[in-house]
């Protein structure tokens, strides 16, 4: 039951009162609210002699449940628990006559569900796309720019990944201060707005080019983790959320086939810029979607302060420690490493980076809470950045071995690279039904299984190998490691984090999986340009790249072979005292 009442309202913190509540639930039904009354009447009157006053803001007034305690939520909102035990510290219990609701309703019909889901999820599909515009073609658009260099080519995914992977922490930030919707719809349209002028960097030059790859990738940034938390607002963990999580995580897979489809198409048969056009128009349809079919999603937060709240010290050093070590790693197989700038800007990078775990530590509204990295979500983003980052370098360099060694032209390599769809579906109806029976370790230890076996699969693979032996495999092997890990990583920061952090546990997932791809291409481009003997032996090159994929996924398999039997040890130690 509840009802609207004044903005401002009177939080009460006492010590411990007399047992009052028996006197609350005396009452009959119909007297329960004259019950309540008498209840907040009898405490604030004791205030005078026990407590002290605390005035918050809210819009929101819910009654007194009986058997239901109140809680505090880390000295800000807090709200009804059914909970017994207090939480509060020595100065006694918390009475609070304010909670604001976080969840969201679902949609009124199956219909407008279906819609909504949709819509929800090509945020993943077309963050995906945006990757393989420029991979599918990569070729073709380097020969407009006249670039052949290897490692100015792996910009055009490099740039894109580093800032959709760099951001997704404030724009997750940003969607719980202001609204997810409303984040949401700003990502489409951001999106849309520098896919055009990616499209008209045609005529200028490949610096332009790179500059609007990088603002594309902001879209994406403010798409990903505010779509997953509408999702988490809206749906209570069981089958239908897994379900949903999945169908989510099997976007990646086909937005990636969609996006080089289409591009090839374009590239090859009209001119490439028309790829991005089209994306634009997509991102504004899109956007003009979600404002029609996402339901409402106020802010669980009441700002008094958006600067503070926003921790604008903590995103401005952890910002510019992530793109300077990106940078320095993916400009020195470019340059080289012995250029003074691309290890200076490591070094002041890695710098950044400590100062911002310094400055969260201390802050009072941290982008990363510590508090919320429990073990079991360093464990999951452990493994998400290995194997995502393997991921990266498989896809890019497979599609440099197609199309460079093995000589098929881009339309073809996305015909060839299309099982990924079918495989990447399986794998997570796959995953929706395991996360009900078996635990997330298991889970992701198969998935960093399939990331081990897809690369070595394909590293090993001769050039002139038919393309059902060895490549096919390893194209229908690799989508499980995508789609397995995806969803058991979200699920999980999902449900143990409270409704106002769903953008926070979104954007840790996200930012794993995106910086990772952009961190990984960095690693190889610096192992390729190592071992191609000055660019005369393509294959060893490409070889060593997936080497490296190889090493970053069987580290990852050791970490989540370690957890797992970790949680199996615990299990039987509590199953024996028992």
């Amino acid at each position: 039951m509840s009802m609207l009442c004044s903005p401002v309202i009177t939080c009460v913190y006492v010590r411990e009162l007399p047992d009052v509540d028996k006197f609350v639930t005396s009452f009959s039904t119909h007297y329960q609210i004259i019950g309540y009354i008498v209840l907040l009447v009898y405490k604030a009157v004791s205030f005078t002699k026990f407590g002290l006053l605390h005035i918050v803001r809210s819009e929101q007034f819910e009654m007194y449940a009986p058997n239901k305690r109140l809680r505090r939520q880390r000295g800000k909102d807090l709200v009804f628990s059914d909970k017994t035990e207090n939480p509060c510290d020595e100065t006694g219990p918390i009475i609070l006559l304010n909670t604001v609701t976080n969840h969201i309703g679902k949609p009124a019909s199956l219909l407008k569900e279906i819609a909504f889901v949709a819509v929800v999820c090509c945020a993943q599909l077309m963050t995906q796309a945006g990757l393989a515009q420029a991979i599918a073609p990569l070729d073709i658009i380097g020969d407009s720019f006249g670039i052949q260099s290897p490692g100015e080519l792996s910009w055009f995914a490099a740039g894109y990944s580093l800032t959709v992977g760099t951001f997704i922490l404030i724009a997750g930030r940003l969607g719980d201060l202001y609204g997810h919707k409303k984040l949401f719809v700003l990502g489409f349209l951001w999106y849309s707005l520098w896919s055009l002028l990616a499209g008209f960097s045609v005529y200028s030059n490949r610096i332009f080019f790179d500059c609007c790859r990088a603002f594309q990738g902001l879209g994406p940034a403010l798409l990903l983790p505010n779509a997953l938390a509408i999702f988490g607002r809206i749906y209570e963990p069981g089958r239908r959320k897994n379900f949903i999580f999945s169908l989510f995580g099997a976007t990646a897979p086909s937005g990636f086939v969609l996006g080089a489809t289409f591009s090839s198409i374009f590239s090859q048969l009209l001119w490439w810029p028309w790829s991005y056009w089209v994306m634009s128009i997509a991102c504004l349809a899109l956007a003009i979607s979600g404002i029609v079919v996402i339901p409402h999603t106020p802010s669980p937060n009441k700002v008094t302060s958006v600067v503070k709240q926003i921790d604008l010290m903590g995103g401005v050093t952890g910002v510019i420690g992530l793109i300077l070590v990106n940078f320095a790693w993916n400009q020195g197989p470019v340059v080289g490493w012995p250029t003074p700038y691309t290890y200076v800007l490591l070094i002041v990078g890695i710098l950044f980076l400590v100062l911002f775990a310094f400055i969260e530590s201390r802050a009072e509204y941290p982008l990363v809470p510590l508090q919320a990295l429990s073990r079991d979500s360093i464990f999951v983003l452990a493994c998400v950045g290995t194997g995502w980052s393997s991921f990266g370098i498989w896809l890019f360099y497979l599609w440099r071995f197609l199309q460079g060694l093995r000589g098929v032209t881009p339309l073809l390599a996305s015909a060839q690279v299309a099982p990924v769809a079918i495989s990447g579906l399986c794998a997570a109806i796959t995953t929706g039904h395991a996360l009900a029976h078996y635990p997330p370790s298991s889970i992701m230890l198969f998935a960093m299984t399939a990331f081990t076996v897809g690369c070595i699969l394909i590293c090993t693979a001769p050039v002139h190998q038919s393309y059902w032996a060895q490549t096919f495999v390893s194209i229908i092997v690799m989508p499980w490691g995508m789609d397995m890990s995806f969803p058991a990583a979200t699920i999980m920061l999902s449900n143990c984090m409270p409704h106002e952090h769903q953008g926070l546990a979104a954007s840790l997932v996200n930012t794993m999986v995106n910086y990772s791809i952009s961190l990984g291409l960095g690693f190889a481009g610096t192992i390729e340009s190592r071992v191609n003997d000055g660019g005369q032996d393509v294959l060893s090159g490409y070889r060593g790249a997936w080497y490296m994929g190889v090493g970053l996924s069987g580290l990852g398999v050791c970490v989540a072979a370690a957890y797992a039997l970790h949680t199996l040890h615990q299990h039987k130690g509590r199953n024996f005292k028992v």
